[in-house]
């Protein structure tokens, strides 16, 4: 098994920061799935270990390579998570227990060999798309006629219909230039454009149907946590408190929605549920230990 002979030949150094990313992805999808966060003290003890334990070697071996692979693994993974926070892809969880797992595993640039972070980076986009997909099925079976319902709204709205007309003509035309070009590779692309054009605008329907029947919660301000995804704009005496631009909720805007609840100003608030993320995470780092990078599996 290919595990093993990793096993076999890691010395003692990696094998415990491997162990320790192992069980902090563990822990971090255990709290993912029970209460869809990540608590604050495994991402920033996590952080702490990777940088305390690779300067801690440093010492050991007179080698200042393991603490400056760890820098440049955590700001790589920090600019990573940075983007993909702001673009809305991550919670606030997943994206510092990512900067986590850079600032222990580390990227060593000078080796000339392809880091295992970015064989866990590719590993994990794989993973992840197929992860989202199954998680939305069984969204969709669980709130089966919520989704048919909201499916069917978005479909009748003004700017869906009017995106399907650009669509149905868009893959109308592809279609039709598919037959009258002669090349049989130009044709290939125009099909292929015109089956994934189609299908991705009704996939991001699909999406937006989850989103609205299965990921969105009515709660008590007194129930909300630091980093929740606040689904509508909450203006109070015409007043912004909170809304989706903020990309998770802080604490000082908690603590005032908990004071106008008991002023009686607001009763719920409306929530996005996200997807647990971190066990996508726990999934591909597993699948890397025991594979390595998906691109050269089959090479």
């Amino acid at each position: 098994m290919l595990f093993y002979e990793i096993l076999k030949n890691m010395q003692s150094d990696f094998f415990i920061i491997y162990a320790i990313a192992f069980i902090a992805l563990l822990i971090g999808s255990y709290t993912d799935f029970k209460t869809r966060e990540v608590p604050d003290w495994a991402n920033f003890g996590l952080i702490g270990i990777g940088f305390g334990i690779n300067l801690l070697f440093s010492i050991i071996h007179w080698k200042i390579g393991f603490i400056v692979n760890s820098i440049i693994g955590f700001a790589v993974f920090f600019a990573i998570a940075w983007v993909m926070f702001y673009a809305g892809q991550w919670g606030g969880g997943d994206s510092k227990i990512l900067m986590g797992l850079g600032a222990l595993i580390g990227i060593d640039i000078f080796s000339g060999k392809i880091p295992f972070l970015a064989s866990f980076l590719i590993n994990a986009m794989v993973v992840g798309a197929l992860y989202g997909i199954l998680w939305s099925l069984l969204l969709i079976i669980k709130h089966k006629k919520g989704f048919i319902k909201s499916f069917k709204k978005i479909s009748k709205s003004k700017k869906t219909v009017l995106a399907k007309k650009i669509i149905f003509i868009s893959f109308a035309v592809l279609v039709l230039l598919a037959f009258i070009v002669h090349d049989a590779f130009a044709r290939l692309v125009f099909l292929y454009v015109a089956s994934v054009s189609a299908a991705t605008f009704y996939l991001w329907l699909a999406i937006k149907a989850v989103e609205e029947s299965c990921m969105l919660k009515l709660v008590n301000p007194q129930q909300l946590t630091e980093g929740d995804w606040i689904a509508k704009e909450i203006k109070i005496d015409g007043k912004y408190i909170a809304g989706p631009k903020d990309l998770g909720i802080e604490k000082k805007q908690i603590m005032k929605l908990i004071g106008f609840y008991k002023k009686k100003k607001i009763r719920n608030v409306l929530v996005k549920e996200g997807i647990p993320f971190v066990p996508c995470f726990f999934i591909a780092y597993a699948l890397t230990l025991v594979f390595g990078n998906f691109l050269f599996l089959f090479y």
